[in-house]
């Protein structure tokens, strides 16, 4: 059986990043394979384990068809390598940190893809973000105003999107991820549950 697409998404701040770095080892011992994305701007992958590369390289590597997704987004582009292919065909399971701009492309090209949405109460982002320090206060509301239009946005209305909140403890969202991959039966190389 081939493995199945775990699309992950959320606005920025609501810890993509983090779960999935949580997530990797967990989901390595169960045959899953957690992609890194290839991202144009070196500062846009702090804190994500992603490659790094030029936007001639990026437009490079779109002309040579690498990418199986790929999107352009706030001046930058975001690639997901085509090898994803080979380990769904393998019946690996493939988790990537996807675009909800892009949800409509991956489910022509995935249509059995598990779309997840990562979401985060306001104040507890608020208080991440204050935390973590890398933006001034302005920057800190535009990205809390970007997160409550998110969360009110009517495609989250869609009874496939999966909510998954990361407003507690990473633990706790990582064990709930695991037991939403195995509600979706996929906890596991496809073929053993």
């Amino acid at each position: 059986m081939p493995g199945r697409l775990i699309y992950l998404m959320g606005p920025s701040g609501a810890g993509k990043d983090s779960l999935i770095d949580a997530a990797r080892q967990p989901l390595s011992v169960l045959g899953y394979e957690v992609v890194r994305r290839v991202i144009t701007r070196s500062a846009e992958s702090v804190g994500e384990e992603a490659q790094e590369v030029t936007v001639e390289e990026f437009e490079r590597r779109v002309a040579r068809g690498d990418f199986a997704l790929f999107w352009r987004a706030n001046g930058l582009g975001y690639g997901i390598p085509v090898q994803i292919d080979t380990w769904l065909a393998q019946g690996r399971n493939v988790l990537i940190n996807g675009s909800r701009g892009h949800l409509p492309q991956a489910r022509e090209r995935y249509p059995d893809l598990v779309p997840i949405v990562l979401m985060v109460d306001t104040e507890v982002l608020r208080r991440r973000l204050l935390r973590r320090g890398r933006e001034n206060l302005p920057e800190i509301e535009r990205r809390l105003q970007r997160n409550e239009q998110f969360a009110s946005s009517a495609w989250l209305d869609d009874e496939q999107v999966v909510r998954l909140d990361n407003s507690c403890e990473l633990t706790t969202t990582l064990g709930h991820l695991l037991t939403i991959l195995s509600e979706h039966g996929i906890s596991a190389i496809s073929g053993r549950t």
